[in-house]
This record gives C-alpha cells, structure tokens and sequence, in this order.
C-alpha cells in the first residue's frame, strides 16, 4: 500500500466548502498532470501549500488534484480517494488527478513517477477495474502535463523495479520509535536529504563524525543519505540552535556552509551572516543585526516602508519588509508573520 502524507500532517487549511464525495465505483480514468511552464523549486510540504493557495485564490474548495507527487517519490493528499477534484473538466468524478511536481522541462525523477504507478495500481485495485490511464491534455485542451510525462503516460506509465521513497515521519527500521524527515532538498544543484547519493553526501557524513555527531551510524557514512545521516545532522542544526521544524535533518544552506566551511554544488555559493538567532528581532530589539537585516532588505527591493534608515532599533518597517519578502516565496500564515527565521535568513541573503 503506498503511504500517503495526510492533510493535516502537510499542513491544509480547512475546506473552502465542502467537496462532493464520490464513490470509488465511479472511477474509471487516472489522469498525470504537472505545474505548467515553470520548473518547481519547492520541496516537502511547501509545495502543497503553494498549490493550496493558488487554488483557493482561483475559488475552490483547496488543491484540486486528488494526490500530489514530489520529485523525491512522497505523495501528498489532496481531495484523496473519496472527494470530487478539480483538475479536468467533464473528468472530476470519473478521474482520479494526479500531479507531478515539476513544471517547464523538468526531468521526472524514478522515484516520482514509481510512486505515481503505485498509487495507478492501488487505484486498480480500490476500484476493482483497471483505469485508462491519461495525460490532463486526454481529457481537455492544454499542455498539460508536458512533453516528457505525457510520453511516460502514453508509453504505459512504466516505472521498472524501483521503489518508492517511504513518506517524511516514518519511523527509523529497527524499532528504535525515532521519527525522521525523509524529504530531499537541493543545494547548488546537490541533492541532500533521504535517498540522495554521491560523494557530496559521503562528505557530510564524514563531517559530521568528524564535528563529533557521528553517534547514529552504525556503518559508514556512505554515499547513499539514510536516516542516520538523518538523525546526525538534526543533532548538528540543534548544536547551532535550531529548533523544531528548522532542525528537521535536513540540510539548508546556512548550516551547510557551517559544517563543511564552503557549499559544494554547480554555483559557488557567496559568503553570507550567519543567523544570529529569533531573539534578535521584534519588538523593544535593537542590535546590529536588525541593521544588517534591514540593509539587506533595502538590497532585494523591500525596503519601501521605510521613512528612514535602516537602523539598529527593529521597528513596524523591518517587520512590513520582512513579511513581503516571505510573501513573495509563496508562504502564507505564520509562515509570513514578518520576523526572520533561519530559512527567512538564509533566502535572503542568497
């Protein structure tokens, strides 16, 4: 059975409305979609939010696909295997939408497109029939899904014998009751994160043992990113003062810069501050980070509410300025309440 990431663990607001539910004996096609022209950039649950947020603002009820598929083979739910979608005209009651997270000429990765077989073949089975499968452009006049996934879908969906990722928080193999991220991001063209492979994650092992949080492998470290390398590098982001969802495991660039002294990758990355830390900023602050964070602000373009400065003293035009900028990375909610975090931080001074 593939494992599917639930709304509530993805973080979904409430419905805006209710779906019509819709009787698995009512399904007869399984339909591929992508992003559109745009690659996707986002990874883990910031992709289901974006998409929630650019469906809520078209007037539906929330995403309108019934799953959704990340570059690293998690799935997502969306309307599920019981609510009427959004994705296809005429084919929201008969058709089971499924979007891989790619957009433009993005490559599907393995593990994408084995875990869409597997939920084809689960969706087989819940339905008891064998459903035709179909690209969005079958059922109405579009693009979608692109070149590549429409070839995928016409040449049989075929996904060889590899498997797919389990979901971000399932529990360590071997009974330990841990439970770790198993998500993937990418940095200057690397990928870090469970499943990823290469030296580069070699490397970071070796850092990490190195630095004294080797305590989790029992072999290795290796080339393939496991949860051990997990568990490591979690301990290392909380010797740095993460906490929470900002000391997940998984690398960003800042902590990475900090562990390996530079970022490997493609692009050589530009030196920049490291994170001072939440308790620099808001009200009653004042330091030289506030002006660092105000200056760099007035650097990207989002220093329009300012009427003077950018100066140590954190005022109600740091907090504007800040929360635009997070706005326009495609987060809502708290996610965009205008104070710095580490992500915040390390985006902006990309």
């Amino acid at each position: 059975m593939t494992t599917i990431i639930s709304r509530a663990t993805w973080g979904a607001k409430a419905w805006n409305g209710t779906p019509a539910t819709v009787a698995l004996s009512r399904r007869t096609e399984f339909f591929v979609h992508y992003d559109g022209g745009h690659p996707i950039t986002r990874t883990g649950y910031a992709i289901m939010r974006a998409i929630e947020a650019q469906h809520i603002g078209q007037g539906w009820a929330g995403v309108g696909y019934n799953f959704v598929v990340d570059q690293a083979g998690n799935v997502y739910e969306g309307r599920g295997w019981g609510l009427q979608g959004a994705h296809c005209p005429d084919h929201n009651t008969s058709g089971i939408g499924v979007q891989i997270a790619i957009g433009g000429d993005q490559e599907p990765t393995a593990a994408a497109l084995a875990s869409c077989r597997a939920l084809y073949e689960e969706a087989c089975k819940k339905t008891g029939k064998k459903l035709a499968k179909k690209g969005h452009k079958d059922g109405f006049a579009t693009a979608c899904p692109g070149g590549r996934l429409y070839a995928w879908v016409k040449a049989g969906m075929p996904a060889g014998a590899y498997q797919p990722a389990p979901a971000p928080g399932g529990s360590i193999p071997g009974g330990s009751g841990a439970v770790v991220s198993r998500t993937q991001v990418t940095i200057n063209g690397l990928a870090y994160g469970y499943g990823a492979k290469g030296d580069h994650v070699t490397k970071v092992g070796e850092a990490l043992v190195a630095a004294g949080f080797g305590k989790h492998y029992t072999s290795g470290p290796g080339p393939v990113w496991t949860d051990a390398d997990t568990l490591n590098y979690q301990t290392f982001q909380k010797s740095l003062g993460y906490s929470g969802a900002d000391a997940d495991g998984v690398p960003g660039e800042t902590s990475l810069r900090e562990l390996l002294g530079t970022l490997p990758g493609k692009v050589a990355a530009k030196p920049k501050p490291p994170f001072p830390g939440r308790d620099k900023f808001g009200p009653g602050k004042s330091n030289g980070s506030v002006t660092l964070l105000g200056q760099q602000l007035v650097r990207k373009g989002y220093g329009k509410h300012y009427t003077s400065g950018p100066g140590p003293e954190w005022s109600e035009a740091d907090r504007r300025g800040v929360e635009a900028f997070q706005r326009a990375q495609g987060w809502t909610g708290s996610g965009a309440d205008g104070y710095p975090g580490p992500e915040t931080w390390s985006l902006l001074f990309a």
